[in-house]
């Protein structure tokens, strides 16, 4: 059984905790969080009140033997909560972003490399994921990933009835206003790290560079258009992206709308296109009648249209922590995103 502590109890800890109780071999066991009263009532509603509270990450990897923790905290938490689990031989699950500078980024690479050296010194043959041993895994929550659109569309892609992908676009309208802002993290580039991009609009361009790969040329712009004086931060983002072999891309967001509407991703193939909005793929052939596939998305815990992708997510990452096997959103598989993501503002 694998004894799991959650970090940081807002809202998105509830629906990793939801999961870890959807994994047989896994158990929530202590919570961490500044404000008690928010771990006590995750504790009562996701433990039956049986894990233990701490203050604070380090009380809790200091008085816990942990094999995993879940990473919920604010964006500028993440790589240093990630590196003390490092230390500590304790794998660490995150949410996104993976991180908010080019520089935390380069920094958790570097832990990691080291304490995968140090753990493995004078050892042959690692198998399976062992304690502060080889393999010492880090994941983050891209949860799209799983999604079962997602899916179909790389089928189809690699089917090859469309020929060569030569494009996409990509587009996020969503609404956030000043009331989102109240919590002191939020809006600031020293602890969000950005707005509309890194926070809301980060799992599409996840995506897009998912189909794509990295591109060679990125061009960008980021503008405040509804919050200026606010909010430090963007809301909205606009990104052109050119590839070696020809392909473009077009992507867009914005939480300035008026709702959160669906999100649009559009394959441009040779033969064809292929987009991806909620549960419906559309798939275009010139000369033929649309084909609407219609693919069922589970109810999961948290915001309708975030689906039970993040059950999908963590129960991979837990198979590959039981397997010795790679887990895709590692530090390796997220970081083209987080290239893209600093191209876009400017690499700071």
């Amino acid at each position: 059984m694998k004894k799991v502590g959650i970090v940081g109890c807002g809202n998105i800890a509830h629906t990793h905790a939801w999961a870890i109780n959807s994994i047989e071999d896994a158990k929530i066991v202590s919570l961490a969080d500044c404000v008690i009263d928010k771990a006590m009532d995750m504790a009562k509603e996701h433990t039956n009140s049986e894990a233990t509270i701490y203050e604070s990450l380090e009380d809790m990897l200091d008085s816990e033997e942990l094999d995993v923790v879940h990473i919920c905290t604010p964006h500028y938490l993440h790589v240093p909560m990630i590196i003390s689990c490092l230390e500590k031989g304790v794998a660490a699950f995150s949410e996104k972003p993976p991180a908010i500078t080019m520089e935390q980024f380069n920094e958790l690479k570097n832990v990691h490399n080291e304490q995968d050296i140090k753990n493995n010194a004078g050892r042959i043959n690692v198998g399976k994921q062992e304690k502060g041993g080889s393999n010492l895994k880090v994941g983050f929550c891209f949860q799209n990933r799983y999604n079962a659109t997602v899916i179909k569309a790389r089928e189809i892609l690699e089917e090859g009835s469309l020929g060569k992908l030569i494009g996409a676009r990509a587009f996020v309208t969503w609404r956030r206003d000043e009331n989102y802002y109240e919590t002191d993290w939020k809006g600031k580039l020293s602890t969000e790290g950005g707005g509309a991009l890194i926070n809301q609009s980060i799992h599409t361009l996840d995506l897009l560079l998912e189909f794509l790969g990295m591109p060679e040329k990125v061009k960008a712009t980021t503008s405040n258009h509804h919050l200026e004086g606010v909010i430090e931060v963007e809301d909205t983002v606009e990104a052109w992206f050119e590839y070696k072999d020809g392909k473009r891309a077009c992507f867009y967001a914005s939480t300035a709308y008026a709702s959160d509407a669906p999100v649009i991703i559009e394959l441009q193939c040779e033969k064809g296109r292929v987009q991806l909005v909620e549960n419906c793929l559309t798939v275009y052939r010139p000369g033929v009648v649309p084909e609407q596939i219609y693919l069922k998305e589970e109810k999961g815990a948290g915001k309708d249209y975030w689906g039970n992708g993040h059950l999908k997510c963590i129960k991979d990452f837990y198979k590959c922590l039981d397997s010795g096997t790679r887990f895709q959103n590692d530090i390796e598989g997220v970081e083209n995103t987080m290239n893209v993501m600093m191209k876009i503002y400017g690499n700071r």
